[in-house]
């Protein structure tokens, strides 16, 4: 057989015995890239458990920079175990395909980001998983449809594009006391508007407190914080639970990208002050959007009036003007205005771009056909077209400038 390598070099470039020296440290973690992992000896191998974190044995389930990364969500959210996964959506469907089987029921919030309720009607269903969607803003409406075949409810707070703050205290303890799993949609909250184990802050996660089962939090939008990055988590501090998630997480095969872990872990420790800067921007906006007569609905559940601005102060405000809300939030414009009009203002907006996602640098403006993401119209939101936007890090001021050029061209009030 031909040898298309002759040279010794490569084979010295490969097995080179060069080790740097240990104790090199430095703000950021080092990048691990793996698929193989090497065992010093076949006992080591056959000895190694990849599941408690104690040791490495293939790059999908785990390296130190995705061990890292896990650990320090731990540390935001208050969770005591956390999995990786390549998105939010696939954090939503690992939970789902790891604890509902054909013959089960999962109860979704009518107001759920979209991806999730699609997720039940396409592939759930055809798994012969039953699917139901509950009034967000109604805990008897939630009682009424547990039923004994339900194993999961979702809760999301508020909801993605509506953006109703549900009686998130009085959901997760209706669902403890019918025994059934509760998982929550923590993106919005990012484990810094409120703790998911310990949802009333009285309790430290621990006995006592009102927590969920299953936080799920799409690393793509606070975490990452530049738009750039694809990733979601998924967070429990129940052992057993934990452990049926991760083995489907295994069989699954879900694993994600050492340079995205490694974005991620760059920008975790300024989430605190970026996610303050959204939320503060985003007060600004809508206050100055209340005063617009072509509004006739602010959704910000940090404002009094808005939907669930009760259940928030509850959750997220433990004294006056203590709370955080995140940097997104919906108007509903007047339904006299026409979908091509609401289209131009949108399109006429020079600093908000269009686009799906929030979190990030760069101010987003979307408008959505509500009625077609609903059951029904919901009684507490008045009709019009609503159109979310999602506050980046520019001047409030510029944003306000770039609202109201829009607003003279495209939706002149007479």
């Amino acid at each position: 057989m031909q040898n298309f390598n002759n040279s010794p070099k490569v084979t010295g470039l490969i097995h080179h015995p060069y080790t740097p020296p240990s104790g090199f440290d430095a703000p950021q973690p080092g990048v691990f890239k793996a698929s193989t992992v090497y065992f010093p000896s076949v006992a080591d191998m056959r000895k190694r458990d990849w599941k408690d974190k104690s040791a490495y044995t293939y790059g999908l389930h785990g390296t130190p920079t995705t061990y890292l990364l896990e650990e320090r969500l731990c540390a935001l959210e208050g969770g005591l175990q956390c999995l990786l996964v390549p998105s939010g959506l696939a954090a939503l469907a690992l939970v789902a395909l790891s604890l509902l089987k054909s013959g089960d029921e999962v109860l979704i919030p009518d107001n759920a980001y979209g991806p999730n309720k699609a997720l039940a009607a396409g592939e759930l269903r055809h798994f012969g998983i039953a699917h139901r969607f509950y009034d967000p803003m109604s805990p008897d409406d939630l009682s009424a449809q547990i039923t004994p075949r339900t194993r999961l409810v979702w809760l999301e707070a508020p909801g993605s594009v509506s953006m109703e703050f549900p009686d998130l205290a009085s959901m997760v303890r209706l669902c403890k006391d019918k025994a059934v799993l509760c998982a929550l949609d923590n993106t919005w909250g990012a484990g810094l508007a409120f703790q998911p184990f310990d949802v009333l802050g009285d309790g430290e996660g621990g006995q006592g407190s009102v927590a969920v089962d299953i936080s799920v939090h799409a690393l793509t939008k606070y975490p990452s914080g530049g738009g750039d990055v694809l990733m979601g988590s998924v967070m429990t501090r129940d052992a057993a639970l934990n452990m049926q998630i991760k083995l489907c997480h295994m069989r699954l095969g879900l694993g994600v990208a050492a340079n995205d872990a490694e974005t991620v872990l760059r920008s975790l420790p300024s989430i605190g002050l970026r996610y303050a800067a959204h939320d503060q921007t985003a007060r600004v906006l809508a206050n100055w959007w209340q005063a617009q007569p072509q509004c006739v609905q602010l959704l910000h559940p940090a404002f009094a009036g808005a939907p669930g601005h009760a259940h928030w102060q509850a959750v997220c405000e433990r004294a006056p003007g203590t709370g955080l809300a995140a940097g997104l939030f919906s108007v509903m414009l007047d339904a006299r205005f026409k979908q091509s009009q609401i289209d131009a203002f949108c399109d006429g907006l020079k600093l908000f771009k269009i686009g799906y996602s929030w979190g990030g640098p760069v101010s987003l403006v979307v408008p959505y056909d509500l009625a077609s993401l609903r059951q029904n119209w919901p009684a507490h939101l008045k009709p019009g077209t609503l159109v979310r936007f999602s506050t980046g890090l520019e001047s409030a001021h510029d944003l306000i400038l770039d609202l109201h050029q829009a607003l003279q061209a495209h939706l002149p009030v007479a």
